[in-house]
């Protein structure tokens, strides 16, 4: 989705602009938002029935920290790339001081969904405590990676986002996290089975839970196995899937470069032609030359 205008709720005067873009993946829904300010900001940050993980991708001027009160400075000190987690029903203020533009992905987890489908035993402490302005450079940088993903239209991104919040979620809650875990690959006739469910649903989106549940394993352990069987995650082994659909499409057929985008479940040429070049290394229309002379 691109951004758009965020939905009204108490924001401070000082808080001249908001643009939001959401997503959902299984069990979690990503809001990435951008905060312009003025001068110092103190806002209500309400939360609902599920727990949220707040992760700050921006500060520029000034800095921002959650707080328990809305006069009350964060008893932690600043640190960059800080991020909060919020257990459910916690309400926190947000406060900044002099920033001009705040981004700030927030996740929204939905742990009944989570549990059963990464077949994950949460860690009851970490689900319930609430932690303020915590580093961890590992979730950083993969909450960047998927807030870059919230308003890719390639169908590969279900997977590629699935496959982020598995991380995320066992980094912050698992009672074992999946970095403990070293698993075999998938035996012969589990991939087989995988990979024909991937062909037969081609090009469309797939989540990550559905292809683990085909062969009984989490999604963790099965998003190991198959990398160890194949060499590639789940979501590159279906987007090199797909441009080796449209190299055969190039050579066999007259189809213009957008029927083949289109028929490779691309949203347009470009988006088609730079995944193709990233992937090849020339151009589809050059590849399509070169393989037929």
């Amino acid at each position: 989705m691109r951004a758009q205008p965020a939905p009204p709720r108490a924001l401070s005067p000082n808080v001249v602009g908001v643009a939001q873009s959401q997503r959902a993946w299984r069990g979690v829904k990503l809001a990435v938002t951008r905060y312009d300010c003025v001068g110092e900001c103190v806002s209500l940050l309400p939360n609902g029935a599920h727990p949220r993980l707040s992760v700050v991708l921006e500060e520029s001027g000034g800095v921002c920290e959650p707080r328990l009160q809305a006069s009350t400075p964060c008893p932690v000190a600043h640190a960059p790339r800080h991020m909060y987690f919020a257990p459910a029903g916690l309400d926190l203020w947000g406060h900044s001081m002099n920033a001009r533009r705040i981004v700030d992905a927030a996740l929204v987890f939905d742990f009944d969904v989570l549990s059963e489908s990464m077949q994950m035993t949460m860690d009851a402490n970490r689900v319930s405590a609430p932690r303020l302005r915590f580093t961890n450079e590992r979730i950083w940088n993969l909450t960047r990676l998927l807030s870059e993903a919230v308003n890719h239209p390639d169908p590969s991104m279900q997977l590629y986002g699935d496959g982020i919040i598995t991380a995320i979620t066992s980094q912050l809650f698992s009672v074992s996290p999946v970095s403990d875990y070293k698993p075999g690959g998938l035996v012969p006739w589990q991939l087989r089975r995988v990979v024909d469910y991937m062909e037969a649903h081609f090009p469309d989106r797939i989540e990550l839970g559905t292809l683990a549940g085909i062969v009984n394993l989490s999604q963790a352990h099965f998003s190991r196995a198959f990398k160890t069987s194949t060499g590639l995650a789940p979501y590159q082994w279906q987007l090199n899937s797909r441009i080796r659909r449209a190299q055969t499409m190039l050579a066999s057929s007259d189809l213009s470069l957008a029927d083949v985008a289109q028929a490779t479940g691309f949203a347009d040429t470009v988006h088609f032609g730079r995944t193709f070049r990233k992937l090849v290394g020339v151009a589809p229309g050059a590849w399509r030359g070169d393989s037929r002379r």
